[in-house]
């Protein structure tokens, strides 16, 4: 992909789209570009076939578009298959939607209740986790004939950084050079301000490094994949740290084993071999079990996280990585135990004189500690997260967002629009109507503004929209000073609003009347100042905005009133749209619904750290259960001989449960800095972020605690109820 870094407002941005002419020109620059393409983002349309109609999402694309991205063509010929203005490639499920089992190839396809076209190729449906989705494919021809304020862009380089454009290098190892030779194009071509370059960008860093700060590739997605790889680690660590302590403290039962095997022959090494090999075998068997659990939770992981991930069993990579974590786990767990047992001396053992050191229980403790380390890590993280989570989702909107749906415009509701509005109030179940070129969830547009008294050398970009005169009140959002939009004045259709962080940028004492330059040469008198509305990413900052009248275009936005039956109301709402748009099923999208959407990924952050969390103290709690057990087990008689010594249960337990309470302890001082600083270094991707609160620590060491404590006083209670003449009776 060809992107731009545009220097402007103090910062470096850095733009997936280009003015329109850009990818006919760059093969012009360098002979190692082998083909451009350009295509749009992507937007519904209606297909009509006989009487099925369904609105699916279509890309319109030049003509190598299928030569460069390589989507299986299950039928038809790649060469020019989009050169055809009246032809159309679906995909398979494109295909069964509107035709059945019938035959697709060569049949026709009414769009938009307005254009026939013939279906020329068939595609293999695009897998989910594609960046470039679509349902079926347009010519780009057919999207410049069809949109015709497009064809004023087609000569233009300045004004529009609308079009997304990709080329194909004969020689990748190139790019730098490519790069340089492309680098100031749009500022060949008339550009001078923003200082805009043009560099290249790898398809295979799309979808998981596409976050860009100040000129920067800052990362993505992969922020997760790191994440979640780490909390993996860590869960592998744990339950590694399990298998060593209990093979480490469970020496004794095989130390008679090993002293026989030293006498008959066995080295160090014959040992240390067996008891990795056992390791191994245990590693592999848990790899089999995790793999069936694996398969058979992973319909309800999917469901959990809204993807649609499989276990690849033909792929070489999945089966090198397997063998690898098996490897690794079986090594990891196994040495330390091979490495302890090998070590003992053969007479001592069988003599009975085996003993252990002072120190010998201190790479368990270690390993304890490490183990609530990470289990504490991973509680203040799943708190901060809910944290952060709960800050952007209870952020003011600026707008009331519930009762409000919105509808895709077409031309018959542009059309249709003045009667269609009056019809919809005289339902009774809508309060207010009103269109908008960008849906309230979504701006599409931004543009610079200038301003009386503003520095020569400062731009800002504004976000902006067309709307009629009841945008505000339909969504609304209160007018802080001036007024409103309205159809009294005529002199309105010159008029424009800003938003109170367009106010605080341009600092002017008497706005209300200002002259406003917009679009480069457009005069608009500012007429009123409206609240902040956060209508994109609820993560960053609400930026400076301002609105303009316009035509009917891009969304209808309804507010229906309350209602004890909705559904009765939208289909009375569906009625009046039948009856004015009756070429297209009624679809419509909650706005609050729609609104939720942009939590998704760290809605899913939130759910699996959870998951994670709590699987990490499970696993910690049956290691810390076995290693309890083992060892008052082995203080059995020595518990017993305090009890005849008239100890209390409560010293008893007390005795046991000190040593683990020191390693709780040791592991909050670990893990508590640790924590504070990965999460804030986390934490910093999101511009609008929680705080760290200092009560999380606390509360988690707390919890970490009395979790600790439960499971060694269970145990503890058990040894100290014991009958001591039992215990003693061989002595």
């Amino acid at each position: 992909m060809v992107m731009v870094n545009t220097d402007f407002d103090n910062s470096i941005h850095t733009w997936h789209s280009l003015p329109l002419p850009t990818w006919s020109v760059l093969p012009e620059r360098n002979s190692n570009i082998v083909q451009t393409v350009i295509a749009d983002r992507g937007e519904d349309h209606l297909l009509t076939v006989g009487e099925k109609k369904v609105i699916m999402t279509g890309m319109a694309a030049s003509e190598h578009f299928l030569d460069m991205f390589k989507f299986t063509l299950l039928k038809g010929e790649v060469t020019n298959i989009l050169n055809d203005i009246s032809s159309i490639v679906i995909t398979e499920s494109t295909a069964k939607a509107l035709f059945g089992e019938e035959n697709a190839m060569d049949q026709v396809i009414r769009l938009d209740d307005k254009k026939e076209m013939k279906v020329v190729g068939i595609l293999k449906d695009i897998p989910s986790n594609s960046t470039l989705d679509f349902d079926f494919l347009l010519p780009w021809k057919y999207k410049l004939q069809s949109a015709p304020y497009f064809q004023e862009y087609e000569d233009k380089w300045i004004g529009y950084f609308g079009f997304p454009v990709y080329v194909e290098l004969n020689d990748p190892e190139r790019k730098t050079e490519v790069e340089s030779s492309i680098k100031n194009l749009l500022q060949d071509h008339g550009m001078e301000n923003m200082n805009p370059e043009l560099f290249l960008y790898p398809m295979s860093r799309w979808r998981l490094y596409s976050q860009f700060d100040n000129g920067i590739e800052k990362g993505g997605l992969n922020v997760y994949v790191k994440l979640f790889s780490m909390i993996a680690v860590f869960i592998i660590v744990i339950a590694c740290i399990n298998f060593i302590n209990l093979s480490t403290a469970r020496s004794v039962n095989r130390a008679k084993e090993v002293g026989v095997r030293k006498c008959i022959g066995s080295n160090r090494q014959n040992l240390v071999i067996q008891f990795i090999s056992e390791s191994m075998i245990t590693s592999i068997m848990a790899y089999i079990i995790a793999l069936l659990i694996t398969q058979t939770v992973l319909p309800f992981y999917n469901n959990l996280v809204e993807k649609e991930l499989i276990i690849d069993f033909q792929s070489r990579n999945f089966w090198i990585f397997s063998i690898v974590i098996v490897f690794f786990t079986g090594i990891i767990s196994g040495s330390y135990p091979a490495f302890y047992l090998s070590s003992f001396q053969p007479i001592k053992i069988l003599m009975g004189k085996l003993q252990v050191g002072r120190n010998a229980n201190l790479p368990r403790k270690v390993l304890v500690t490490v183990q609530f380390s990470f289990s504490i890590l991973l509680i203040i993280g799943t708190l901060v997260i809910f944290k952060q989570m709960q800050l952007v989702k209870n952020r003011q909107l600026g707008y009331e967002q519930s009762n409000l749906i919105t509808i895709e415009l077409n031309e018959e509701l542009k059309t249709n629009y003045g009667v269609m509005k009056d019809e919809l109030l005289k339902t009774g179940e809508v309060k207010a109507v009103t269109v908008s070129n960008s849906p309230p969830t979504r701006i599409y547009n931004n543009s610079f503004l200038d301003w009386p008294g503003k520095p020569e050398d400062i731009m800002v970009a504004f976000a902006n929209f067309t709307c009629d005169h009841d945008y505000i009140e339909t969504m609304g959002v209160a007018v802080l000073e001036g007024r409103n939009f309205s159809e009294d004045f005529i002199s309105d259709s010159s008029a424009i609003i800003i938003n109170r962080a367009g106010m605080e940028v341009m600092n002017l004492e008497d706005p209300i009347g200002t002259e406003l330059l917009v679009f480069g040469n457009q005069k608009r008198k500012l007429i009123g100042i409206v609240d902040n509305v956060l209508m994109e990413s609820p993560f960053h900052e609400v930026r400076p905005l301002f609105m303009i009248l316009g035509e009917p275009n891009g969304y209808l936005t309804l507010r229906i009133n309350d209602s004890d039956d909705l559904q009765a109301s939208l289909k009375s709402i569906e009625s009046v749209f039948n009856e004015f748009n009756s070429a297209y099923p009624f679809d419509y999208t909650f706005v609050d619904i729609e609104f939720q959407e942009k939590f998704k990924t760290i809605d899913m952050s939130q759910k699996l750290t959870s998951l994670f969390a709590i699987l990490a103290i499970i696993i910690t709690g049956l290691g810390l259960f076995g290693l309890a057990a083992y060892t008052t087990e082995q203080r059995t008689k020595e518990i017993s001989i305090r009890k005849v010594m008239g100890a209390s249960v409560m010293s008893i337990i007390t005795l046991i449960s000190k040593d683990i309470s020191r390693l709780i302890i040791i592991a909050f001082v670990i893990s508590s800095p640790l924590s504070w600083w990965l999460l804030d270094s986390y934490l910093d991707r999101y511009p609008i972020r929680t705080d760290i609160h200092f009560w999380i620590f606390p509360i988690t060491g707390l919890f970490a605690f009395v979790f600790a404590l439960i499971i060694v006083i269970s145990q503890a209670l058990k040894a100290a109820h014991k009958n001591p003449a039992v215990t003693l009776k061989d002595e």
